[in-house]
């Protein structure tokens, strides 16, 4: 297995953070303690602290089978030309391999299709069960420069989301740093020991009897960002198990939390034309957002 430590693994301890792959600490500790795990391609101890794009790689033979490519996963293209592509990703999908999904995610199927650019050449991440727009490159130069582009903020990602209750306003800035909660180590929070900078931009689309549909803009990138910036400022996202549990949007119909990449826009690297690509809301959200009314 050979992963790059996420944004929401920074500053955990290596032993934790490999854990969290694994699914189980004691076996993650048992292949530390045995020399099977680098950092970069060092050996490190358990209680180095990870950093944010290292390479972890564990060298067990159990995990050889994971094929790198998979024809029978199934997405739709949004845009695409000679060295960009843009999915259209629906809910369920992993982006990834990780541990309890190490077969079928999107990753390999952009693989399976001729993406020749580590790990499909995927720039962004969504949530599993978030759908909608991710951008992903076709080659190494086009991968280098929309990563770049992505730190310098110059890609547009915008989503619609639809929450529990009105805000105050019709426009609104959330700048709260976020990092894995203090007590919850499968939720991102406000409350952490590791905060990183965190700005999300909202606007009401639609004010409806309970909830409201948002137009969400990121200015940065963190786990579950719009979901624990809405949640932290009292307006979760419907649907959501884990940031809104006690309103769950099971009386709209929703199986997932309404929360769809709706728009995404970027300087093309190859040519500098300005690319914008939209994705309508998919069925099931439509459905969920005309019960609303």
């Amino acid at each position: 297995m050979n992963v790059e430590i996420a944004d929401a693994q920074a500053g955990l301890r290596l032993d934790l953070a490999l854990a969290e792959l694994l699914g189980s600490r004691s076996r993650a500790g048992r292949l530390i303690d045995a020399g099977q795990v680098t950092v970069d391609g060092t050996v490190r101890p358990k209680r180095h602290v990870v950093s944010a794009g290292e390479r972890v790689e564990v060298a067990e033979q159990e995990r050889t089978e994971v094929p790198e490519g998979d024809p029978d996963v199934v997405f739709a293209v949004a845009y695409e030309d000679d060295h960009v592509l843009v999915v259209d990703k629906p809910a369920g999908l992993v982006v990834h391999p990780a541990a309890g999904h190490w077969t079928g995610t999107l990753s390999q199927g952009l693989v399976a299709r001729g993406m020749t650019t580590d790990r499909g050449g995927i720039v962004h991440r969504l949530d599993r069960d978030t759908s909608g727009l991710l951008l992903a490159a076709k080659d190494d130069e086009t991968l280098r420069a929309l990563q770049e582009a992505l730190r310098e903020r110059d890609v547009e990602r915008e989503y619609l989301a639809l929450v529990q209750g009105r805000p105050p306003s019709r426009t609104g800035t959330i700048d709260a740093p976020i990092g894995r909660d203090r007590r919850d180590r499968t939720k991102h929070s406000t409350d952490t020991d590791n905060p990183r900078d965190a700005v999300t931009y909202f606007e009401i689309v639609q004010a409806l009897p309970a909830t409201t549909l948002l137009r969400v803009r990121l200015e940065t990138g963190r786990t579950h960002q719009i979901r624990v910036h809405l949640e932290a400022i009292g307006h979760p996202v419907l649907g959501d198990p884990l940031y809104n549990p006690s309103a769950g949007g099971a009386a709209l119909g929703l199986q997932r939390q309404f929360l769809h990449a709706a728009r995404l826009a970027f300087d093309h690297p190859a040519t500098g034309e300005r690319i914008e690509v939209e994705s309508p809301l998919p069925a099931d959200l439509a459905g969920a957002l005309g019960s609303a009314h």
